[in-house]
């Protein structure tokens, strides 16, 4: 599998942009945990460096754009890559309007399935599209600020860009 990438800074450091020239497959703080491991390594995947993939360019200008504005406006085929349980979990967190939040049990019963929090819970810290599938707008069942893979300190950001803090 060829994976085309670029590195993209932002008011909250710098971002790993993946696509499959068709669609973005990604979307990553360096360093964030669940970080692509076979990035820059020898692996299965080929990565090469692209300044011209114009679905990185355009990922780019949705981010530029959700910095100055708190609106995501996704006009861009998304392609995660995970299991159908975890494609099903990004498919509902992209539901969540900007400014709002719902907890992991929201998420779980939205999905028709209210006993797999944890499972969910596990599919949202997997997300592998940063921003773009909202998995920031999650909290805790009391409203407080659970983990993120990106840091607290960059979820609690966004959702002050966003108007929800």
């Amino acid at each position: 599998m060829t994976i085309y990438y670029q590195d993209f800074a932002t008011p909250l450091g710098t971002l790993l942009l993946t696509s499959n020239r068709q669609a973005l497959t990604g979307c990553y703080f360096l360093g964030q945990k669940h970080f692509p491991a076979s990035y820059g390594k020898n692996s299965q995947s080929e990565w090469i460096p692209v300044t011209n993939d114009p679905v990185l360019k355009e990922a780019q200008q949705i981010i530029e754009d959700y910095f100055r504005s708190g609106v995501v406006d996704c006009r861009i085929t998304l392609a995660p890559q995970g299991t159908e349980f975890q494609r099903q979990v990004w498919s509902t967190l992209l539901t969540i309007p900007p400014g709002q939040t719902r907890s992991y049990s929201q998420i779980a019963a939205a999905m028709g399935r209210p006993t797999a929090t944890r499972a969910v819970a596990g599919a949202i810290g997997r997300n592998p599209v940063s921003i773009l599938i909202p998995c920031h707008r999650v909290v805790g069942s009391n409203g407080s600020l659970t983990g993120y893979a990106g840091g607290i300190e960059r979820k609690q950001a966004l959702l002050r860009l966003e108007g929800a803090l």
